[in-house]
């Protein structure tokens, strides 16, 4: 969602460090941008709609700023709504992360004050906030009366002209301080991610919940309640920035679906003895829940089926927004299991706080380490798959697909057979990931980019993969896209079915792979142009796009792939943007 950046220094002008660290927030998704710098006492304020890439900005002075990538929720997409948002006097400046849910009830207060406001955003009434607090304390305390009366999960940097002072506060989104140093210069960056300053330095430390941050030459963190000042550690990340850059890939996406060839042999690089210990938990819980978000919680829905067929265990799949529904099945013996990329997923995050709340142990599959989801999680998986940048995830989710089928395994006191299954995959997939692989499923793409329906079917572990190729198809190409359970067709979506509609058929050689192919003779004799993803080829077929021929628990993996794929070149032929689809974000933090 939204993106935050600040600089401090003593002598490097702040605006081009901001612009380049904005730029690279752009994965996150966002609708507008904006600066303040300070300069002496003097705020100087940027604002603009569109892209940072392509805009021309007109350089601000000053070696202290703070700068913002807004994802429009409270009112339009224009300059009046774009951060940061300043008081009446024009002295204070702030951008934010989050909703501010009770910020009517703020408002309405703040406007009996005389108080007026110019926008539509929840955002606006920060500014004022401090000003109004600020007539009783100091610059301090006025931020954190400020942020103590906010309702809702939030994080927002304020900057003081008048005592040239910069304060985060968080509750909910995440902050975190870099510091550098460069000969005897110091630099100080405060970003809601890390990759707006991985090149510039690997020291950090982390804002938690209900903390400020003052930003100096030597930040200074303060409890928000107790107002007591907290020493944090220093600690160096081990994160490549070259990693997180598209290298010689036109997009992210295609180099992420690329990188697959090593992350799939990072994920499963877990510690034996952890794996162990937390199946041991699985085993014993009264009460297993898988929750995620999007293609999360897709991959949610198919350890439903891997713990089934490898480990005889059931699972429950609940999709993390719908997890409130289900608390009164919690208990301190139920595990809870929460997957997601980015570890900052509102829904996700909400929801591990009821868990919490029931005193449910928390075990995540994440892939950022010291993310929120890894924090308040009891034991975290890291997936290992690096920074993910485009919207559509992809190395992520097959590396989250591998650690589920290393737990069921595991559980099923058969770790090392699944060890050696999933080597074997990452193999295949190696192989798989080539020029010419991609260049067939390309002219794929090239016969059916132009149509305006396009139906994925699939059974067993491949029914889920045929919902998330579905998401991966309309994210990046915006082209309408369904998956169904093969053997749902006759009960309502063959009616859909035309001429020449693409339906994919995802195949194992597994125990439903003879319905599968009924399932498509069925459309195929409706007039359906058949495509099959499929290690065996098939005379319904009227193009086939092979995959390797591996366990059916694993097929998951290398059956989603070349959907990954072909999701990528629709879009490229329908001239989006693949790494940054309209209206959608990389992590999604409110609700």
């Amino acid at each position: 969602m939204c993106g935050i950046i600040g600089y401090w220094n003593l002598k490097k002008e702040a605006f081009p460090i901001l612009l380049e660290s904005l730029k690279k927030l752009e994965y996150r998704g966002y609708d507008s941008f904006g600066f303040a710098t300070l300069s002496n006492t003097q705020l100087f304020v940027e604002k603009q709609v569109g892209k940072v890439s392509s805009a021309k900005c007109q350089e601000l002075p000053g070696k202290v700023g703070i700068a913002h990538t807004r994802w429009a929720t409270h009112g339009k997409v224009t300059e009046k709504n774009t951060h940061p948002h300043t008081d009446c006097s024009g002295k204070i400046a702030v951008v934010h992360n989050g909703v501010i849910e009770n910020f009517q009830e703020l408002k309405i207060n703040l406007s009996k004050k005389n108080y007026e406001f110019l926008s539509e955003t929840d955002t606006e009434i920060l500014p004022y906030l401090i000003e109004e607090n600020l007539k009783q304390g100091t610059f301090r305390d006025a931020v954190i009366k400020t942020g103590s009366i906010l309702k809702g999960r939030n994080s927002f940097v304020v900057l003081n002209s008048e005592t040239k002072e910069m304060i985060a506060f968080r509750n909910g989104s995440p902050l975190i301080v870099g510091v550098a140093k460069e000969n005897t210069t110091s630099e100080v960056f405060i970003a809601s991610d890390i990759q707006a300053f991985l090149d510039k330095t690997k020291k950090v430390m982390y804002l938690d919940d209900n903390q400020i941050a003052i930003i100096k030459e030597n930040p200074e963190f303060y409890d928000v309640k107790t107002k007591k000042k907290i020493e944090k550690r220093l600690i160096e990340i081990a994160l490549d920035a070259e990693e997180a850059e598209k290298g010689d890939y036109a997009h992210y996406m295609l180099k992420e679906i690329m990188e697959q060839k090593e992350t799939l042999i990072r994920a499963i690089n877990q510690d034996d003895k952890d794996l162990m210990h937390v199946a041991q938990e699985i085993n014993n819980a009264k009460g297993v829940f898988f929750i995620g978000c999007g293609t999360a919680a897709r991959v949610c829905h198919t350890a439903e089926y891997i713990f089934s067929k490898v480990a005889d265990k059931h699972v429950n799949f609940i999709p993390a927004s719908e997890f409130e529904n289900y608390k009164h099945f919690l208990l301190p013996e139920t595990l809870v299991i929460a997957v997601s990329q980015s570890g900052e997923t509102a829904d996700v995050l909400d929801a591990l706080k009821i868990a919490k709340q029931k005193g449910s142990r928390i075990i995540s599959i994440v892939n950022a380490p010291e993310s929120s989801v890894d924090k308040i999680s009891d034991y975290a998986f890291l997936i290992n798959a690096g920074p993910e940048k485009a919207v559509a995830s992809t190395k992520a989710t097959t590396s989250q697909i591998a650690v589920i089928l290393l737990l069921a395994y595991a559980c099923a006191g058969k770790l090392r057979e699944g060890n050696r299954l999933l080597v074997d995959v990452a193999g295949e997939v190696n192989d798989m990931l080539n020029p010419r692989y991609d260049e067939h499923v390309k002219k794929l793409a090239e016969k059916i980019y132009q149509k305006e329906n396009i139906f994925i079917i699939g059974r067993g572990l491949n029914y889920p993969m045929a919902l998330e190729s579905a998401i991966k198809i309309m994210e990046v190409s915006y082209i309408h896209a369904q998956g169904f359970a093969g053997g749902e067709l006759k009960h309502g979506p063959i009616a859909l079915i035309e001429k020449a509609t693409p339906v994919i058929a995802l195949v194992a050689n597994d125990e439903v792979k003879n319905e599968i192919i009924s399932n498509a003779i069925g459309v195929k004799s409706r007039g359906a142009y058949i495509i099959g993803v499929a290690p065996e080829n098939n005379q319904v077929f009227d193009y086939w796009i092979k995959t390797p021929d591996v366990e059916e628990v694993a097929s998951s993996i290398v059956n989603l792939i070349p959907m990954q794929l072909l999701a990528y070149h629709l879009g490229i032929l329908k001239d989006h943007d693949v790494d940054y689809p309209r209206s959608l974000a990389k992590s999604v933090t409110v609700k």
